[in-house]
């Protein structure tokens, strides 16, 4: 059950400022960072060749690609928040991205979200702003931080 549950679209003026919470931490392990790689054709040694990788890379151990970190948000955010009464949610862009930390090989990720704003327009439709940082289980520094930008259907 998601963190925060919304009966429509438009309770979510309600929770502008709001933390969501922490998702569940997942692990970005080798087989994920394969399939990503032959999903996306990046196959580049620093994510793929873990004997290369171990030998000559700054973080001794293959790390995941940039776009995979970013990619679990989707299922991430599924956990923090829920709103009933939409036809679908589609991903708009994100804003302010910065990549700060390696994701190695082995490491568990999580997400904390807050609601940043909400614009309503056609008809109770809305776009919400999410400040959403990525954390790194025992890093201090986080993997990711950005702006995520969805559009809420009615």
């Amino acid at each position: 059950m998601p963190n925060l549950c919304l009966s429509n679209i438009s309770e979510l003026s309600d929770h502008v400022g709001e933390s969501l919470g922490c998702s569940q931490w997942i692990e970005i392990d080798q087989p994920r960072i394969d399939a990503f790689a032959e999903a996306t054709g990046d196959r580049q040694w620093i994510h793929v060749d873990t004997d290369r990788a171990k030998k000559e890379s700054p973080f001794g151990d293959t790390i995941a690609h940039g776009y995979l970190t970013l990619a679990v948000i989707p299922s991430l955010l599924d956990e923090l928040i829920e709103v009933k009464g939409c036809s679908r949610i589609v991903n708009s862009g994100l804003d302010k991205l910065r990549l700060k930390e390696a994701v190695r090989s082995g490491s568990r990720i999580r997400i904390n979200a807050q609601i940043l704003n909400v614009r309503f327009f056609g008809g109770g439709d809305a776009r919400v702003t999410f400040k959403v940082k990525w954390e790194i289980e025992g890093c201090e520094r986080p993997a990711c931080l950005a702006e995520a930008v969805l559009i809420y259907f009615r």
